[in-house]
């Protein structure tokens, strides 16, 4: 009495697909993660060992700018920590991981 299904259909055992080779079964899933790996991995590790070698040879008098967009000159260096010197007679401390960029001398002018 279902109007929707019909009963020969209804009844049909499902049919066994095809065995397939499992190697080829992988295969996307591998295809898969070799384009995530050169399209995402790859790149980000590249860019985090250039930021820890730019923040490891930061040197006093070196223009940065940080994460939060501050732009100064260190003034002073220690292990974790950096004295940005943004104005006269104005310095902050920041830690080194926040800085994002080291930009060219000269572009930081103190008046």
């Amino acid at each position: 009495m279902n109007f929707l299904i019909n009963d020969a259909m209804a009844a049909a055992p499902a049919a066994p697909g095809p065995a397939g080779d499992p190697i080829m079964q992988l295969l996307p899933f591998v295809l898969l993660f070799v384009v995530f790996y050169f399209l995402l991995i790859r790149p980000q590790s590249k860019r985090a060992k250039e930021h820890k070698n730019m923040v490891s040879n930061l040197a006093k008098g070196d223009e940065i700018v940080t994460s939060g967009g501050v732009l100064g000159r260190i003034a002073d260096l220690d292990e974790n920590y950096v004295s940005l010197e943004i104005a006269n007679n104005v310095t902050i401390r920041i830690q080194r991981n926040s800085v994002t960029t080291l930009v060219p001398k000269g572009t930081f002018k103190t008046n």
